[in-house]
C-alpha cells in the first residue's frame, strides 16, 4: 500500500488535474508514480520538466531507458525496474537479453555500454567520478554533452528511484524485482 495518496486524475483539482491530464495525453495511462508526485503539483511538474528537456538531448530513448534501468538496479528500486523493463521492451524496443544485460551497466551496443560504465560510476560514487572516468567515456566516444547528459538521467532516475522506495508506490507494471546485491 502507497504511504502516500495516489491521487486520481477524476479527483484531482486545479493544476494537479491538468498535469495528470497531460501525462494520460502523453502516455496513454497515468503511472502511481505520477499520481504519487501531484501530491504537490510542483514536483510532478519539475519531473515532466526535466524528464521531456531530456527528450530532446543527443541520448537516444532506448539509452535513456538503459540508463534507468541500470540506476532502478543500483538502488534497489523495483517501481522503476518494473516501469522501465516494460517502457524498455515496448516502447524503445529492447530485447530481454540487453534489458538484463543494462541492468548491470552492459549493453550489446558499445556505444550505450559506453554511457552505462560511466552512468554507473556517475551512481556508484553518488557523483565522485575519478577524472580517469571521464577520460574513459571521452575515449569511448562520448561528446561532452553526451557526459553531461548521462549525469543529468543518473540524477532523474536517482529522484524517482528515492520517491517510489520512500512512498512505497504501488507497482502498476509487470513487476521485476532488482537483484539482491
Amino acid at each position: 500500500m502507497s504511504r502516500l495518496p495516489l491521487i486520481q486524475p477524476d479527483a484531482a483539482t486545479g493544476k494537479a488535474a491538468d498535469l495528470l491530464a497531460g501525462v494520460q495525453k502523453a502516455l496513454g495511462v497515468t503511472p502511481n508514480m505520477t499520481k504519487a508526485m501531484v501530491n504537490s503539483p510542483a514536483v510532478l511538474e519539475a519531473y515532466l520538466g526535466f524528464s521531456g528537456a531530456l527528450a530532446g538531448g543527443a541520448l537516444s530513448a532506448a539509452t535513456r531507458e538503459r540508463i534507468a534501468l541500470l540506476v532502478a538496479e543500483e538502488n534497489g528500486c523495483d517501481y522503476c525496474l518494473s516501469a522501465h523493463s516494460y517502457i524498455g521492451a515496448n516502447i524503445a524496443e529492447l530485447d530481454a537479453a540487453e534489458i538484463e544485460a543494462n541492468r548491470h551497466a552492459r549493453s550489446a551496443d558499445p556505444k550505450a555500454e559506453a554511457v552505462l560504465t560511466f552512468a554507473a560510476a556517475v551512481v556508484r560514487s553518488r557523483g565522485g567520478v575519478a577524472e580517469t572516468e571521464v577520460k574513459a567515456a571521452r575515449a569511448a566516444g562520448l561528446s561532452d554533452g553526451e557526459i553531461v547528459e548521462t549525469i543529468a538521467g543518473v540524477a532523474l532516475n536517482v529522484f524517482t528511484n528515492y520517491l517510489n522506495k520512500a512512498v512505497e508506490t504501488d507497482i502498476d507494471w509487470p513487476v521485476v524485482r532488482h537483484h539482491q546485491h
